[in-house]
């Protein structure tokens, strides 16, 4: 029964997400630096690891411009070729080539060095949904799950912040969990109106 909620309140939520108009994601997407930075507070942010955005997903590019990412050291995930069903993180600048993966999401093209999980400061996941627990609902594959899960056991770990529309915030207990969740520190949201 789990696994037929999370799917169905996925299919509700990425509904909605793509629902939006581009002018609504746009004023999203300008409203998020300054609550990152207000829920970040003191904590290095060096460097940062983020996605983009894919299936009507909140656009982190415009923060990047904000005084206090704007010389942050970024990343992205890709698909690690030799841990099936993980993540691994490499530099990644606007201007560089990308490449779909076999999902069609972006990639970065060039094999520029990585980061370390346990060595990045902040890594900013995208969700479906997620609750004031921490909790998030991914779009299924179990990635960001299956590689935090290998940090959680380290002492120095980066901050966890889900990033999404305000909408995806949902009550605790709406979200069913499965064993295999990893929560995280902090979620942050920005209207669309």
């Amino acid at each position: 029964m789990t696994a037929t909620q999370r799917r169905q309140l996925r299919r509700q939520f990425r509904q909605q997400r793509r629902a939006l108009t581009p002018g609504q994601r746009r004023r999203a997407s300008q409203r998020i630096a300054p609550a990152l930075n207000a829920a970040l507070g003191y904590r290095r942010c060096q460097h940062l690891a983020l996605y983009l955005p894919n299936d009507g997903e909140l656009d982190l590019q415009p923060a990047l411009r904000h005084p206090r990412f704007r010389h942050c050291s970024t990343y992205l995930p890709f698909v690690d070729p030799l841990r099936r069903g993980h993540l691994r993180f490499r530099l990644w600048q606007p201007h560089h080539p990308m490449r779909p993966n076999q999902y069609g999401i972006a990639e970065p093209a060039l094999l520029l060095r990585g980061r370390a999980l346990w060595a990045l400061d902040v890594i900013l996941l995208p969700a479906v949904a997620f609750d004031q627990e921490g909790f998030r609902l991914g779009m299924g594959g179990g990635y960001y799950d299956r590689t935090l899960a290998d940090m959680a056991r380290r002492p120095r770990r980066p901050r966890l912040v889900a990033v999404g529309y305000d909408f995806q915030r949902v009550e605790k207990g709406v979200i069913p969990l499965a064993p295999w969740d990893q929560p995280v520190d902090l979620t942050v949201t920005a209207g669309c109106g």
